[in-house]
C-alpha cells in the first residue's frame, strides 16, 4: 500500500513542530484578557463596597499575575522547594 502512494506523501515533513514561542504567544493573547477581567471584577467590588472581598481578590489576582507573567517562575520555585527539601 505504501508503494502506491505518491512520492510527496511518503516524505517526512521538513519542519518539526516549533513550540519555542508558545508561552510568549499565550501571554500576548491572554495577558490583556486577564487584565480586563481583573479590572472589571475589582471595580465591581469597589462599587459594591465589599472591601474585604476586594482585598482578597487583588491578592489572588497578583499571585496569578506573577505566575502568569514572570517567565520560568514555576520551574524556579519547584527547583527551590526540591533543593530545600533535600531532593536532588
Amino acid at each position: 500500500m505504501v508503494a502506491m502512494l505518491p512520492q510527496h506523501v511518503n516524505a517526512a515533513p521538513a519542519n518539526d513542530l516549533n513550540t519555542d514561542d508558545l508561552a510568549k504567544w499565550l501571554r500576548q493573547i491572554f495577558g490583556p484578557l486577564f487584565l480586563v477581567i481583573v479590572s472589571i471584577v475589582a471595580i465591581f467590588f469597589l462599587f459594591t463596597r465589599e472591601i474585604t472581598r476586594f482585598v482578597q481578590f487583588i491578592v489572588l489576582a497578583i499571585g496569578i499575575g506573577v505566575i502568569f507573567y514572570v517567565p520560568n517562575i514555576i520551574e524556579t520555585t519547584a527547583k527551590a522547594i526540591a533543593k530545600a527539601l533535600g531532593v536532588s
